[in-house]
């Protein structure tokens, strides 16, 4: 991952600024973060860059709309606001439909009470299912006389169009992407959708619900002292735990069971956790498995810990095909995630499941994800823009694809990175062959690990600043793909940089340049 010195701390939006002193503390750290070298706003300037940026009215501002931000800073901002707008804040801020909605629908939807599930944030994860529950219990407390959200309508979907109604998928293949020498695992997977008359538009999302390994839910049941044939809702145990229930992380209801169960100092400690609190520094690497250990001897009846356990989330990875290209087929391009803690293997559920757990010819439950603000341009003589290292091109493949299907006329611009170029190029052959047909025009590599010093795609899109800036002037759209935190946050710095440096702009005006870009739809991103 992208390591880069933190910049100093600036106070861009000055304190007469119209605004919250959270709000203004979040502004100040959000410009900080891509500026480092900025020319403090004035009041007035401020006042636009916010209201540019979360638009007018109440209902209508988010600064908290940001996935980097910290829960703690969300909510700070979020405070006085109504309760649906906390509940949003609560929220990853990622808008990227595990949970069948974007962030503001999602907790508009909780508001109004047509929807009761407080855990479909997948990556919110606890802390964000803990905080809307804290939340929802206002719910009863909000005096009648108070407006009330709309209750949204429920949604009625196709087959294969939302997490509620998946359809069945056919795997066909699985093939290594890294070469030897590279540190990493990563695979394109290819599925079959003409039985489920399935297609999509690229730049959408693929849902998959994957199984949790078998060796994992042994070992869980030999912990329960149980056998693998104890009927479960009409299911045997085993069945159960493979198929319906998440088992990592642990859920706090699992340590409320387990204080059932116990005494003493350890009901204690069950308690604590299931609080939130940290009392042995383990809290964030407790799965189910690792709490069973961690209490060993607790046994809770079969029935009991079943129910005390999440359902089963689905997983969303970026579509790396183009329907128009390969009608009825999919594909997807995953990095598989395994690592160690305590001496214990941990497998990531889906990423493993594909690499591995999973047979040509299987089916699974699956789903299309409506991309949410991530397409193509509507003109295909559009140049674009592309932006994604490592897991990031897999839209990008997309997308080229889908434009050669099309016969799109746009030129097409592709910035990859990854460690090293002798075993992490993804799709070589297939990038360098486009570029040789002249439907990439540009094809602008960064191999992080194949010098002394570092080298990102931010970097070599300085070194080819004025290039882009000319892309920019023609009307060129700009994507961006792969991690929020670091990734996104510094090529946005370097789209600023070489904005005010090639476009002759004050930091100001590169900075409101790309504000517009984002809201003219100019400038996507598709992070997480």
């Amino acid at each position: 991952m992208n390591q880069i010195t933190p910049p100093p701390k600036i106070e861009i939006i000055p304190s007469n600024a119209p605004f919250s002193e959270a709000q203004r503390s979040w502004l100040n750290g959000f410009f900080a973060g891509l500026l480092s070298d900025a020319t403090p706003l004035s009041a007035e300037q401020g006042a636009a860059v916010m209201q540019g940026a979360v638009g007018d009215g109440d209902d209508g501002e988010a600064p908290w709309h940001d996935q980097t931000m910290p829960m703690a800073e969300r909510m700070k901002l979020a405070e006085g606001r109504p309760l649906r707008r906390r509940m949003m804040a609560a929220m990853a801020q990622q808008d990227c439909g595990q949970c069948g909605y974007d962030c503001h629908n999602y907790s508009e939807a909780i508001a109004s009470k047509s929807e009761a599930r407080l855990n479909l944030c997948v990556p919110g994860g606890k802390e964000t299912a803990r905080m809307l529950k804290s939340l929802y219990e206002e719910l009863d407390k909000v005096p009648s006389s108070a407006p009330a959200a709309a209750a949204a309508p429920a949604a009625v979907t196709e087959p294969g169009r939302s997490r509620d109604n998946p359809v069945a998928a056919t795997f066909l293949s699985r093939r290594l992407l890294n070469k030897q020498g590279s540190e990493k695992e990563t695979w394109h997977i290819e599925f079959d959708l003409s039985a489920a008359g399935l297609d999509y538009v690229v730049g959408d999302s693929f849902g998959i619900f994957a199984r949790n390994d078998v060796g994992l839910v042994d070992q869980i049941i030999a912990l329960l002292g149980a056998s693998h044939t104890t009927k479960v809702n009409g299911k045997t145990l085993r069945e159960v735990l493979i198929d319906d229930v998440s088992l990592s992380p642990a859920p706090d209801q699992l340590f409320e069971l387990i204080s059932y169960l116990t005494g003493g100092a350890r009901r204690e400690k069950a308690r604590a956790l299931a609080q939130g609190e940290d009392p042995d520094g383990d809290a964030a690497t407790l799965d189910v498995m690792a709490v069973l250990q961690k209490f060993s001897g607790v046994r809770p009846h079969p029935e009991a810990f079943v129910e005390a356990l999440e359902p089963l989330q689905p997983r969303l990875y970026s579509i790396s095909s183009s329907h128009n290209a390969t009608p009825g087929r999919l594909s997807l391009t995953v990095d598989c995630v395994r690592y160690v803690i305590n001496k214990r293997r941990r497998l990531g559920l889906a990423s493993t499941f594909l690499a591995e757990r999973i047979n040509p010819g299987d089916e699974l439950k699956a789903y299309v994800q409506k991309a949410h603000g991530f397409a193509l341009p509507q003109d295909p003589k559009t140049p674009i823009i592309m932006v994604g290292p490592g897991t990031g091109i897999a839209p990008f493949r997309a997308f080229l694809h889908d434009r050669r299907a099309t016969g799109a006329p746009g030129k097409n611009w592709l910035f990859f990175g990854h460690q090293r170029s002798d075993c992490d190029f993804f799709y070589a052959d297939e990038l360098n062959a486009m570029k040789t047909s002249g439907l990439l025009t540009r094809l602008s590599l960064a191999w992080s690990r194949d010098g002394d010093k570092k080298f990102y795609v931010q970097d070599r899109m300085r070194e080819v600043g004025r290039e882009l800036w000319t892309w920019l002037a023609e009307g060129a759209h700009v994507y961006i793909c792969g991690d929020a935190k670091r990734m996104a946050k510094d090529v946005e710095r370097a789209l600023v940089d070489i904005v005010a440096q090639f476009g002759a702009r004050s930091t100001d005006e590169a900075v409101s340049f790309v504000a517009e870009l984002k809201k003219s739809g100019r400038f996507q991103q598709d992070v997480y």
